[in-house]
């Protein structure tokens, strides 16, 4: 583990010295090296320092090594108008070293330090790469939304050191402390992100650059998630007490997000808040605290991570050519750009949790998974999964049918690299399947 942050480390005094795709080559080779490293084992490996990966923390760094080389490949613009661009590979890379270390680390400590860190190179991201002067306030959301949350877990993490004269991982016990309940899960909560905590994901979203918010749908959100599988154990005993009233909380929440999403004028806000809808879902899952919930959680993460980052490369593939979002202004597309209706159409059904995306699988698990905790959770279920049909379906008719928009005045084709950029989302997304039982081992 520790080679493989070196290794990044060893890139930085690189940045100003070498080509833009040179250093995006070498996380594509980082990936591949890193899949040689896959243990079929239940056991922690590679344990170094304080790091070591069992399957969940590798998937979620593979996944996070993938969207950061795909980061690179979508923001050819910044390259091309030298617009800081080596500056912002410098942030990719302190991004990345920062998610390697959260994902990896054994040490509850050096994961909450690490969690906190990864914040700065995102809002660094909104703040430096973003395109309205909205992207303040919607740096300070992030920012301060996470904060707020985060500074009681410091408390929090004294305690348990004093507690189980440890901070490991592995040497955590049952907890019945209420208060610690809520202080631990509310950062993980925040970040996931749950219903009533999540105002703070669609504005930096939407004012973020094309590199921000694949980042911030394909790794960010899953922050949450992973630290929720961490530190579940703590509380098993309150969680059967308590946890009903955060499941009924996420699940409404999707549902009443999904239905805002039918209503968007905003192609980005729209997948935005899709995010949100299908986290509530994760969140569900883990929470319910059995197997089935467990591996539907970490598939859709996965999933969600590569079909929502997809879909933000399309609109801002559109955005570049049109200078917009709103839907009102991008129809017609399959009129003058078929192949990208392609994209468009196996994206977004993806999304929606067709066959074989692995989002099918991670849904499935989840259904069982929640139908078993509550047979009464299967009318919200009915109700969310045809809505989230209704507005990918939206999303793909609204931008692709209808009579191309006349006020555009300059309009470019689909370039290869483009073309690139949305098969190494889809690919991983609608194979994976295939390997599905690899992430079934890990619990």
């Amino acid at each position: 583990m520790m080679m493989m942050i070196l290794s990044f480390m060893f890139l930085i005094p690189f940045v100003y010295m070498v080509n833009f795709w040179f250093i995006s080559f070498i996380f594509l080779l980082s990936t591949l090296m890193f899949m040689f490293k896959l243990g079929f084992s239940l056991e922690v490996l590679y344990i170094s320092y304080f790091l070591g990966v069992d399957l969940l923390s590798y998937t979620l760094i593979l996944l996070s090594i993938w969207i950061c080389f795909l980061m690179i490949l979508a923001s050819q613009v910044l390259y091309n108008l030298k617009y800081f661009n080596n500056l912002f590979i410098l942030i990719i890379l302190l991004l990345m070293i920062s998610l390697f270390v959260t994902f990896s680390s054994l040490n509850m400590f050096i994961f909450y330090l690490f969690f906190e860190i990864s914040l700065i190179p995102i809002f660094v991201l909104v703040l430096g790469w973003g395109y309205q002067p909205e992207r303040i306030t919607a740096g300070v959301y992030l920012l301060f939304y996470t904060l707020l949350v985060s500074l009681p877990v410091m408390v929090a993490l004294f305690y348990l050191n004093v507690k189980f004269y440890s901070l490991e991982f592995y040497f955590f016990n049952k907890s019945s402390d209420l208060l610690l309940y809520l202080v631990m899960n509310m950062i993980f909560f925040v970040k996931i992100p749950m219903y009533f905590t999540h105002l703070w994901l669609p504005k930096a979203h939407v004012e973020a650059p094309i590199s921000g918010s694949m980042v911030l749908a394909g790794v960010m959100l899953k922050l949450g998630g992973y630290g929720l599988f961490r530190v579940m154990k703590l509380f098993v005993s309150l969680g059967v007490q308590f946890n009903i009233l955060f499941i009924i909380i996420s699940l409404m929440g999707g549902v009443y997000i999904s239905v805002m999403c039918l209503r968007q004028s905003d192609m980005k806000m729209l997948i935005a808040y899709s995010s949100v809808s299908h986290m509530g879902l994760v969140l569900s899952g883990i929470l319910t605290m059995n197997l089935w919930g467990y591996w539907g959680a970490l598939v859709l993460m996965l999933a969600h991570g590569l079909s929502s980052s997809g879909l933000f490369c399309l609109v801002n593939l559109f955005y570049e050519r049109t200078f917009s979002r709103s839907f009102y202004l991008n129809k017609g597309f399959i009129n003058i750009l078929p192949s990208v209706s392609l994209w468009m159409f196996l994206l977004c059904i993806s999304n929606m949790a067709a066959p074989p995306s692995l989002n099918l699988l991670g849904e499935i698990l989840l259904i069982n998974s929640l139908v078993l905790y509550s047979k009464y959770f299967m009318v919200i279920l009915f109700i969310l999964i045809i809505l989230s049909a209704a507005y990918s379906l939206f999303l793909y008719s609204f931008t692709q049918h209808g009579k191309m928009y006349s006020g555009v005045y300059s309009f470019s084709l689909i370039t290869v690299r483009e073309f690139l950029l949305l098969a190494l989302h889809w690919v991983p997304l609608n194979f994976l399947f295939l390997k599905s039982d690899t992430l079934l081992l890990w619990v």
